[in-house]
């Protein structure tokens, strides 16, 4: 299968191997780590698959424990916690080679009327004639698209745009991109959710080095992903564009914090997301 897009929900068909457990494969990547946002993508997946149906993901909490290695499958086991009135939580653990490298806790819910309001989307440009984040991120790292490319298959997979880039006003703390599949999605809900979560993982930690002008590429920076969270708040379709409006309040102690909202073009504030990860230089041996 040729397609980047199609990959990505390929694998999110995972092999059911025994009651609550199921067997995912992964991306290849030429630095040699399981990309995070695929593992998140696919603990969702496994989560939902132990839910009623008419229950729908509102929220996941995560923590990676150990890199992921592309070139083994990884086993999800999914714990039942909770099957209460409108709410059901299921314990997602990630194993791979017997070592647990994935955790994530996830919450699924009925859909009910209540109170309604939300943040204001902000006033940006149009996402069809913005440049690619990828083109923007090989350039700032002086590599050519075509081998930047190899190294993340979400950037062909995911069509992300840069917003505001060349703009002085913008915090240096402060970054927005719109986003949108290479290609249609099935008429799915949850793959659709996968699929957001599977994005949101993208360019979000270096959201909080850009102030200090380093990158997970720079020499002697170690950047990694401790934590990832994602509430969603409204449904939404992903065949169409998104804006994730994100920024960093704080950086340290070797940790950088990121937040993040997710608008739709009608602006809807469809999803939030959070994330901290380690941002440092590497010690001397």
């Amino acid at each position: 299968m040729s397609d980047p897009l199609q990959q990505v929900i390929a694998l999110l068909g995972l092999e059911k191997i025994d009651e609550n457990l199921y067997r995912g494969q992964s991306e290849a990547t030429d630095w040699g780590r399981v990309y995070g946002g695929q593992v998140i993508a696919q603990a969702l997946s496994a989560a939902a698959q132990q839910v009623d149906p008419e229950r729908h993901i509102h929220s996941f909490h995560s923590y990676f424990l150990r890199p992921g290695n592309p070139d083994y499958p990884i086993i999800f086991e999914v714990e039942s916690n909770l099957d209460a009135g409108t709410i059901s939580n299921r314990r997602v653990k990630a194993v791979q080679r017997g070592q647990t490298i994935f955790f994530m806790t996830s919450s699924f819910q009925l859909n009910i009327d209540s109170f309604d309001h939300q943040s204001e989307m902000p006033d940006v440009p149009p996402p069809e004639n913005l440049p690619k984040e990828m083109e923007l991120s090989a350039e700032a790292i002086r590599l050519t698209p075509e081998e930047w490319l190899p190294k993340f298959n979400a950037v062909r997979a995911i069509d992300f745009r840069a917003v505001g880039h060349d703009d002085p006003s913008m915090p240096s703390n402060h970054k927005r991109m719109w986003m949108k599949p290479n290609g249609p999605l099935p008429n799915n809900p949850c793959v659709h959710n996968y699929l957001l979560a599977y994005a949101s993982d993208f360019c979000f930690l270096s959201t909080a080095s850009h102030p200090h002008n380093v990158s997970f590429m720079t020499e002697d920076m170690r950047m990694a992903t401790i934590d990832h969270s994602m509430w969603y708040h409204r449904p939404f379709d992903f065949n169409d564009w998104l804006l994730y409006d994100m920024d960093s309040p704080s950086a340290s102690n070797g940790r950088g914090f990121v937040r993040g909202k997710i608008y739709d073009r009608a602006g809807r504030l469809v999803a939030s997301s959070t994330q901290e990860g380690i941002m440092r230089k590497k010690r001397s041996s």
